[in-house]
């Protein structure tokens, strides 16, 4: 199926389903998808190999987004927020601690309201600087798609034996307002069915959830081209109802069909 890159450093602002008018920052290539993970349901497509690795820096992102962010005039659409998304996992650019201090600054000056938010998969926990960086901004979100270890490796695809109980243990001990991300999605394998919608799978999630309490979840489920075949997206009235058992929690839930 058909999928996409972003070709810029500053994109949008665009309609997030999420975030509102959201101002995308990509600071990874704009030719490639360069990630830790291979989500199969990925709209970047599949991760692949890259042999010279050409990140953006802080100083070319900060130029960029001063531009933008210049440019804005009275009759502008202002974002909501600034995001780092992209072609793959932010936090692999190995300058992302000064990107987001740069940032940081440059919000703070012309649109001190605008949030400043990270998709991350929260892999890079390990390394301070991601951990600071993540901890300086409004709204770290974090991917959790399911807690168990055997669908995790079949829908995230991670690479160098992460685990996602090493990411839930680093989540909960190292990010002081986590917000997570959870892709709701069934698929078809060659000899494995897949669905973390399912009665067992939710328990094991809610339990999770209420180990890390986080400041809000975040649940959607697919509405673009995937590059894996065979998947299906989960009906708004089941997303509801997942979204109504997060809330009686006590973590606010944003659900998006």
């Amino acid at each position: 199926m058909a999928t996409f890159l972003f070709d810029k450093i500053i994109f949008g602002p665009v309609k997030s389903r999420r975030l509102g008018n959201s101002l995308g920052i990509n600071i990874l290539f704009n030719n490639a998808k360069y990630c830790n993970y291979n989500c199969v349901y990925c709209e970047c497509g599949w991760s692949g190999e890259h042999e010279e690795l050409f990140f953006p820096t802080a100083s070319q992102v900060s130029v960029e987004l001063e531009k933008y962010l210049k440019s804005l005039s009275s009759d502008s659409i202002k974002p909501d927020v600034i995001t780092f998304a992209g072609n793959g996992e932010p936090t692999l650019n190995p300058e992302f601690f000064e990107i987001i201090n740069k940032t940081v600054e440059l919000r703070n000056f012309y649109l001190p309201d605008v949030k400043i938010a990270v998709l991350t998969n929260a892999t890079q926990l390990n390394n301070p600087e991601v951990v600071e960086g993540l901890n300086k901004i409004d709204m770290p979100i974090l991917k959790i798609d399911t807690v168990d270890q055997k669908e995790f490796e079949l829908i995230n695809g991670p690479v160098n034996n992460i685990t996602i109980e090493k990411i839930i243990d680093m989540i909960i001990l190292k990010i002081r307002k986590p917000i997570i991300q959870t892709m709701f999605l069934k698929a078809s394998f060659d000899d494995y069915y897949f669905d973390n919608t399912t009665k067992r799978s939710l328990e094991k999630y809610y339990e999770v959830l209420k180990k890390i309490s986080p400041e809000m979840v975040m649940i959607y489920s697919i509405a673009r081209d995937t590059p894996m075949e065979g998947l299906e997206s989960i009906n708004l009235h089941k997303m509801q109802e997942i979204g109504e058992e997060i809330e009686k929690m006590g973590f606010k839930t944003i659900v998006t069909p």
